[in-house]
C-alpha cells in the first residue's frame, strides 16, 4: 500500500482541496431527528460527509466525541463510510504511551489512515505509530489552543523553546516519510517558524474556523510540496444552528455550504 501521505497528495491533486473537515458529533448539538436512529452520531456523520466529501482532503473524526460502546460503533461506521467514498481518515485520537499499551491504540490504525499522537513521552511510547509505513503520524508541535504556550513555549537550556524541539525531534522520526506536525493557525509567527525549522514535514492545521486562526498563513506554511491539512470542524458541521435548521438536512446543507466557501476561501490562497 502506498504512504498515506502519498495517498492525500493524490486527494488533494484529484479534487483540489487542503480542507480536512473535522467529525466532532457533540450529542448536545445535534437536530433532534439524529435521536430517531439507533447511532444518532452515525446518522449526523453519514449526512455531514454525505454533503461535504466533494470538498474534503480528509475527514477528521476526534475520539473524544465516540469514547463510549455506541460511540465507538458510530466511529467505526463513520471512518468505513468515509473512506469507502474514497477520502482519508485522520483520527484525532493524541495517543502516546510505551510498551503492549502503545501496541494496542495503535490499533487504532487499523480503522484509519492517519492518528495524532504526543510527543511528551518521547519516541519509543511512538515507535508502533511510527513502524507503519503505510499510516500517517501527526505528531502535536504548536497547538492552537490558548494554554498550548504554557508548555510548548517554554524555552530549554539550548534556548529553543520546546515546540521547536518537538519539531526537529520529528522530523529525525520520519524513517518512512510517514510523519506531520500539528501547528495551529492561531500562532502564525510559529508556524512560520516550524515551516523553517522542518521544510519537509506536512501539518495538519486547526484553529481557522471558531476559534479564528490565519487562513493565509495556514495554507502558506501548511503545506508542504503541496501536502498538508487545514482543519475547520464547529464551523461546517454545526453551520445549521446559524442557518436555523432543525432536521439533519438542514444541517447537512448547510455544512455542505460551509465547505465549499471555505474550500474556496483556502483555494484563493494557494
Amino acid at each position: 500500500m502506498a504512504g498515506f501521505f502519498d495517498r492525500l497528495r493524490d486527494r488533494i491533486r484529484d479534487r483540489n482541496t487542503v480542507l480536512c473537515v473535522g467529525l466532532d458529533p457533540d450529542r448536545d448539538r445535534l437536530p433532534p431527528d439524529a435521536d430517531d436512529h439507533d447511532l444518532p452520531r452515525w446518522a449526523f456523520n453519514r449526512r455531514v460527509i454525505d454533503a461535504t466529501a466533494e470538498h474534503a482532503a480528509a475527514f477528521k473524526p476526534n475520539a473524544a466525541f465516540y469514547e463510549d460502546p455506541d460511540g465507538w460503533r458510530a466511529l467505526e461506521e463513520t471512518m468505513a463510510y468515509a473512506r469507502g467514498k474514497g477520502v482519508p481518515v485522520l483520527l484525532d485520537a493524541k495517543r502516546a504511551d510505551v510498551g503492549n499499551t502503545a501496541r494496542q491504540y495503535a490499533r487504532l490504525l487499523d480503522r484509519a489512515d492517519a492518528v495524532t499522537v504526543n510527543p511528551y513521552m518521547g519516541r519509543d511510547a511512538l515507535s508502533p505509530f511510527l513502524d507503519r509505513p503505510e499510516s500517517g503520524v501527526f505528531v502535536l508541535c504548536r497547538t492552537s489552543n490558548e494554554g498550548g504556550a504554557d508548555l510548548q513555549d517554554r524555552e530549554l537550556a539550548t534556548g529553543e523553546p520546546l515546540y521547536e524541539r518537538v519539531a526537529t525531534l520529528a522530523d529525525t522520526w520520519n524513517e518512512h516519510g510517514n510523519v506531520g506536525l500539528v501547528v495551529g493557525a492561531t500562532a502564525p509567527a510559529e508556524l512560520e517558524r516550524v515551516r523553517e525549522l522542518v521544510p519537509d514535514l506536512p501539518f495538519l492545521v486547526p484553529g481557522v474556523g471558531a476559534q479564528g486562526g490565519d487562513l493565509a498563513a495556514a495554507v502558506e506554511y501548511g503545506l508542504a510540496d503541496g501536502v498538508g491539512l487545514v482543519n475547520s470542524t464547529r464551523g461546517i458541521i454545526f453551520a445549521g444552528e446559524s442557518a436555523g435548521g432543525e432536521d439533519l438536512a438542514t444541517y447537512a446543507a448547510a455544512a455542505g455550504e460551509a465547505a465549499k466557501r471555505l474550500e474556496r476561501r483556502l483555494e484563493d490562497h494557494r
